[in-house]
């Protein structure tokens, strides 16, 4: 068998059958070429060290030695408006890789038209496939549960875009898998119980094995999907992350943060920062995504009710509680996070209030959100802040640094302890909004230099050596990027 055959197995999602998924082919590519490959997490994937990957495949010019791919079927609510069906309009599964934590899928972005992209050209844009590629990657190195980037591959064509025309390229991305919220509301929609619980049965069996144990099993993996989702906002908020589009067809039950279009990261602290331009209303705002993310786990639950229990009523009462539990779990991971931030062990009752008083300073003060808790680290153990870059005013913090010393004095940790601890949990590189679009002009144009120097820097975040200062600096005020764009 081939190097291929070994490390790419026909996806197990496709046996569920042509209600789930379509056999669909890539598009030709006129002159497909390597733009980035990731060779770490491919040996991880079993891929052969020796052997050069091939961008026919990897962007769906070549059909997989297994057969074909597949573009799947959901639907969705896009800022609050139920669509019936959406699915996979540009992209395509591709196949299984087995990695040491389990089984995951390969899915090709930009691949061309599916039976579901009404009316798009199914393909991507050079830029927003960087974007994925640096964002991704970036999350994975910062412990943010993501999808990972595999590949990137220039297709040797062009697309057309409000911008004029674009190169075209295709991303590779891995996930444990991509079934979203979306995918149960499909079958919800259409009434179709059989196939609800077809895809109950597999999410558990690829995700949740345990949860066959339960009582209730479909009530055992709502539950576990509500913890999970409850976790990786709170990293989100902890790293200032904004997701930009968390429709319920972007929330994957896998846990791991999917679809990275119009995102962004904070840098000067707003807690209702928008930087999409599409959420005219604010309904995806930083502040906003516990509520949110709570308000599309209650959609699940929906889908769930009749698996729950054939008594509506009591299906009812079952599902609600772990929907109305997600705020308490929302709240207790982000104090866990945030508080590593802060040097805590663990959380005690009155974090809450010297947390909020701190993220109030930092709003009133427009001060960098990443750069200010890295500054905190320094404060205790009188480390010298670079020069280069802006000084924590600490006169404006001169009420709350005391409490802060005192609650870590309360744990028994020395300061040394705590600035070792903060340094593991506050990055001190992410990548800046602005230093990414910087990176997309530039291979627009065809350097790639700046793109691997950022991903480079990116991929040791918490690294603030000599070689990073550059990556770590703040924008300027007119280098500040005020809105990000889907690029679909």
């Amino acid at each position: 068998m081939s190097s291929e055959e070994n490390w790419l197995l026909p996806p197990e999602y496709a046996a569920l059958g042509g209600r789930f998924c379509a056999g669909q082919a890539g598009a030709p590519a006129p002159a497909p070429r390597m733009l980035y490959w990731n060779a770490a997490l491919a040996e991880q994937s079993g891929w052969p060290a020796a052997a050069e990957p091939d961008p026919n495949l990897l962007c769906g010019a070549r059909a997989p030695a297994h057969g074909e791919g597949y573009a799947t079927a959901y639907a969705g609510h896009q800022f609050g408006h139920f669509v019936p069906q959406l699915g996979d309009g540009r992209a395509l599964l591709l196949g299984d890789l087995q990695l040491p934590a389990g089984r995951a899928e390969l899915q090709l972005k930009g691949s061309g038209r599916t039976p579901f992209s009404r009316g798009g050209d199914g393909k991507a844009a050079l830029g927003p496939v960087l974007r994925e590629v640096i964002v991704a990657e970036s999350m994975h190195a910062l412990g943010v549960p993501s999808t990972r980037s595999l590949a990137a591959v220039a297709t040797g064509d062009h697309v057309m875009r409000e911008a004029g025309p674009q190169p075209a390229a295709v991303l590779a991305r891995v996930a444990r898998s991509h079934v979203r919220v979306g995918t149960f509301e499909y079958f919800a929609a259409r009434r179709d119980l059989p196939s609800l619980r077809a895809l109950t049965d597999w999410v558990i069996d690829r995700h949740d094995p345990d949860c066959r144990q339960a009582e209730i099993p479909p009530l055992a993996l709502l539950e576990r999907v509500c913890a999970r989702q409850a976790d990786l906002v709170a990293r989100w908020l902890s790293i200032g992350f904004v997701h930009g589009v968390m429709n319920t067809d972007n929330m994957a039950l896998s846990g791991e943060t999917i679809d990275y279009g119009p995102c962004a990261f904070l840098d000067e602290y707003q807690s209702n920062k928008v930087f999409s331009s599409i959420d005219r209303g604010g309904r995806y705002a930083f502040s906003n995504q516990p509520a949110i993310a709570q308000w599309n786990l209650a959609r699940l639950a929906e889908c769930l009710l009749p698996l729950i229990d054939a008594d509506e009523e009591r299906a009812i009462a079952l599902g609600r509680a772990p929907i109305d539990d997600f705020p308490r779990q929302f709240q207790q991971a982000w104090l866990v996070h945030i508080g590593l931030k802060l040097g805590f062990q663990s959380p005690v009752d009155d974090d809450q209030a010297l947390i909020q008083d701190l993220l109030a300073t930092l709003e009133r003060e427009q001060l960098d959100y990443t750069l200010s808790f890295r500054q905190l680290a320094h404060l205790l153990d009188s480390a010298h802040w670079p020069e280069a870059l802006p000084p924590l005013p600490a006169d404006v913090l001169e009420a709350w640094l005391p409490r802060w010393r005192q609650r870590l004095a309360a744990q028994g940790t020395t300061p040394e302890a705590a600035a070792r601890r903060m340094r593991s949990s506050n990055p001190a590189v992410i990548p800046r909004n602005h230093r990414i679009e910087a990176a997309i002009a530039a291979a627009t144009g065809g350097d790639f230099q700046s793109f691997n120097n950022l991903l480079a820097a990116c991929l040791r975040p918490f690294d603030d050596g000599p070689e990073q200062l550059d990556w770590m600096r703040p924008p300027k005020p007119a280098e500040r990027v005020l809105q990000t764009f889907c690029g679909t």
